[in-house]
């Protein structure tokens, strides 16, 4: 069974044949893992690179990534490192060339277009020039941004910050200002203010030790007390529902009924005036004979 992995050519002869082709452009070449790294001089990256793309046998076509390194300690601090691909032999190399903050680097991009947003990457987060570059600018952080993020030497924290500025139409560097808007609290708040008691706070006060209450009971034991099956309808309730309510205006009006004499109640049902008198009350009379029953 054929395997689904691309087929991959041994780097046998591929030092020795990256020696004879770059001649004096070639500082060290070592091979580390299966990863052979060249290091060629400065000057001539594009050079080196062009004999790596074109002499045959070696045939490493396209350019895959531009990686950069930053060693502060040394006096070439920086090392840019070009990892190139060959489509024919699918074998991999990486050519590096070391500079500092001052010199720059010779550009790819008249042999790889592609580097045009590499070179443009290193040069951003690293501050590594590329001499020859059609349009070297930032290309990760904003434009006016200070410094260059991966140096080993950037600071993470200081006295400035940076926004966007709608008047300026820039990135603009400001000191560092934190307002604290709510330090002075306004203590007349819902959680720290007066007592307003609203409907349904008495159900929050502590009741009798013994009752289902948040409150922590009591050592001695609750108290069983025997009411009567009338009592409880008497018992003053701290609020009054929609039945209390009608009840107790149905009693103001029955009250006020019962209090009328004779004439304004048949003067207000329609009837005649009669000169029977109003029996009293828990006496025997009706209304219309007149006689005790």
């Amino acid at each position: 069974m054929a395997s689904s992995a691309p087929r991959t050519a041994p780097n046998q002869g591929v030092i020795e044949a990256a020696r004879v082709a770059l001649g004096d452009m070639l500082v060290d070449v070592k091979d580390h893992v299966d990863e052979i790294t060249v290091t060629v001089r400065r000057e001539a990256a594009a050079d080196a690179c062009r004999v790596l793309r074109d002499t045959p046998g070696l045939e490493y076509q396209q350019l895959m990534e531009i990686a950069g390194v930053d060693y502060p300690d040394r006096p070439e601090r920086f090392e840019v490192n070009y990892n190139l691909l060959s489509l024919t032999t699918n074998r991999r190399i990486r050519v590096k060339v070391f500079t500092d903050e001052v010199v720059p680097v010779p550009t790819l991009t008249g042999l790889w277009p592609v580097a045009n947003w590499l070179e443009r990457e290193v040069f951003d987060l690293y501050g590594v020039g590329f001499a020859g570059h059609p349009d070297l600018r930032r290309i990760l952080t904003d434009y006016g941004f200070e410094g260059h993020p991966l140096r080993k030497d950037f600071p993470l924290s200081g006295h400035f910050e940076m926004r966007y500025s709608e008047t300026d139409k820039r990135v603009v560097y400001e000191p560092v200002s934190l307002p604290q808007d709510f330090r002075a609290f306004d203590f007349l708040t819902p959680w720290a203010g007066p007592e307003y008691r609203l409907p349904g706070d008495e159900k929050a006060e502590a009741e009798a030790p013994g009752a289902p209450s948040p409150v922590a009971a009591k050592d001695e034991a609750p108290k069983v007390v025997a009411v009567a099956a009338t009592e409880g309808t008497n018992r003053d309730k701290p609020y009054a529902t929609d039945n209390d309510e009608r009840g107790r205006a149905g009693a103001k009006e029955a009250a006020s009924e019962a209090r009328k004499s004779n004439q304004d109640k048949a003067a207000q049902v329609g009837g005649v005036k009669s000169d029977t008198a109003e029996p009293a009350p828990g006496s025997n009379v009706t209304r219309d004979s007149g006689e005790a029953q």
